[in-house]
């Protein structure tokens, strides 16, 4: 194709990354009428969306910060984001032990008030003031479905059982877990669904104003052919790699930086047999989570360390993983060690950087900034959670509404991602149901596809009365059916795709069952290649 401007494919907006905000954006837009396409460099999901600790939450922390309005607007989206994605998510309770050793992080606006006028605490959480914040938590985002907090006798509770002898009460209060990469790669269907372009493995190389709009440059990093694109908006919503657009690709003078943060995170074997999180408050004032984690695990983070270079794979350093384990050690009655550890993974924050002293300290709110200096208007954004990823997706669309003519209104409240057609309270009967049209998958079976698929398992498994019916056997539930549905309609093309982003089978997958998918999705992917060309 040749790179003239009136040879190039034209859209309305051109979105520069495929994490949740760049995958949010671009199905907001799309159902808006707006002609959308999508570059994302890696798979979907491949940096900080699918790295996270699996939750969708207010941040109760946050409330140490003060950060009120960023708490209540994370609270409200818990439930309209569960009834969008009921087979994804799921309301979980959290168990807060007590003791008088609790800290705040020394630089919090609570912490600094706390030291002024009881100067004895020595920075120790009351509980009072425990209980105070988590009576704002359950009261500031207008909760209808979630149960509020209540008070636990550690000593007689089973959530006690696991935890050292010395932790004698607790406060169980409410928040939800997500599967976070899943979750992006649904909002890319149904952008795709709505008309968008959605190209992932496809680079960047020009974004650069021309006239009142934008001329991209695009490569296909598997077949490296080349397409020059037009756009009348466009969106960096590159994460990591949000500042190096700027420099790099944009080449703006926005003075807009971020700050990279790592956060990394253990699983290890399922260390108890309730369904409950912990949440562990450590004497250095920093928290950690212990979540059950994929049926048979259990997950631990996070840490929050400076990361310089996007570029540079995060991983969980051996410090970390220490930390991690002897933050847990503290509150468990059994000490965990290395070889308690099965998995580790690491993803980068990429958060605005508004000059907090420390990672931890470092606001976890977004900002857009729209730079229209060139004539070409970009939007670049900065931070985020997954919490509040639709409410970022209606507010960059506020940002961009004045540069499109009658632009349609917000609509994603309350709409359904694929497979999420049911209420939250029917999630367990619609297991029972699969388990009982389908008895070769067996409970635990029937509990991953629903969590996975929803309502679509009933398509990927089709008209199966046994097990062969669904193709090839890759293990630990995985089938060539599962596996196909994914290529054709998730954008899956590679083993580490499947098994460590749309599902976690990677878990328990061997590498030599994982390079037999590998070499069996290439396989199925040239044959595919092939049919479509003849």
């Amino acid at each position: 194709m040749e790179n003239r401007p009136d040879s190039a494919e034209s859209y309305d907006l051109f979105v520069i990354g495929g994490g949740i905000n760049g995958c949010g954006i671009a199905r907001d837009a799309a159902g808006r009428g707006l002609s959308v396409a999508l570059a994302e460099m890696n798979d979907l999901a491949s940096a900080t969306s699918s790295a996270s600790t699996k939750l969708f939450h207010g941040g109760l922390r946050y409330l140490e910060y003060f950060e009120v309005r960023l708490v209540r607007e994370s609270l409200i989206e818990r439930e309209t984001l569960m009834r969008a994605m009921p087979h994804i998510s799921w309301p979980m309770r959290f168990v807060l032990p007590f003791h008088k050793d609790m800290r705040f992080e020394s630089s919090t606006p609570t912490s600094k008030i706390l030291n002024t006028v009881m100067p004895w605490m020595k920075g120790r959480r009351p509980s009072w003031l425990i209980r105070l914040g988590l009576f704002m938590y359950d009261n500031l985002g207008g909760r209808k479905i979630l149960p509020g907090t209540k008070t636990l006798d550690l000593k007689n509770a089973p959530e006690g059982g696991p935890l050292d002898d010395r932790f004698r009460h607790a406060f169980e209060y409410s928040d939800c877990w997500v599967q976070d990469s899943r979750l992006v790669v649904l909002n890319a269907r149904d952008a795709e669904l709505r008309g968008a372009e959605i190209m992932p493995r496809t680079k960047v190389t020009v974004a650069e104003r021309d006239g009142d709009g934008w001329r991209i440059e695009v490569e296909d990093r598997e077949t490296g052919a080349a397409r020059s694109i037009r756009a009348k908006v466009l969106v960096n919503a590159g994460g990591p790699w949000a500042g190096d657009i700027i420099r790099t690709k944009i080449r703006s003078n926005s003075t807009e930086t971020v700050r990279l943060v790592r956060g990394s995170h253990i699983v290890c074997r399922k260390l108890y047999d309730h369904d409950k999180c912990y949440f562990f408050q450590g004497t250095d004032g920093r928290i950690i989570f212990a979540i059950p984690y994929e049926q048979d695990f259990t997950l631990i983070g996070t840490t929050d360390s400076e990361q310089e270079d996007p570029d540079k794979r995060p991983e969980c350093t051996p410090e970390e993983r220490d930390y991690l384990l002897n933050f847990a050690s503290n509150y468990f009655e059994r000490d965990l060690t290395p070889e308690d550890v099965v998995w580790t993974y690491s993803g980068v924050r990429p958060l605005y950087d508004d000059g907090a002293s420390s990672a931890t300290a470092a606001t976890r709110d977004y900002t857009l900034k729209i730079d229209d200096a060139g004539g070409a208007p970009v939007l670049n954004i900065f931070g985020g959670k997954i919490t509040t990823y639709r409410r970022l997706a209606e507010s960059a669309m506020e940002k961009i509404a004045p540069f499109f003519d009658d632009l349609k209104g917000k609509w994603t409240a309350g709409v359904t991602l694929p497979g999420g057609d049911f209420e939250v309270r029917e999630a367990r009967d619609k297991m029972k149901t699969l388990a009982a049209d389908y008895p070769f998958l067996g409970d635990k079976q029937a509990e991953r596809m629903i969590r996975h698929y929803g309502t679509e398992s009933w398509h990927i498994l089709g008209d199966a009365t046994e097990a062969g019916d669904l193709g090839r056997d890759f293990g630990h539930g995985l089938t060539e059916a599962e596996v196909r549905w994914q290529m054709d309609r998730e954008y899956a093309r590679a083993a580490d795709d499947v098994v460590f982003r749309r599902t976690r089978l990677g878990l328990r997958m061997t590498p030599d069952e994982i390079a037999a998918l590998d070499a069996w999705m290439q396989d199925a992917r040239r044959e595919g290649r092939a049919t479509a060309a003849s």
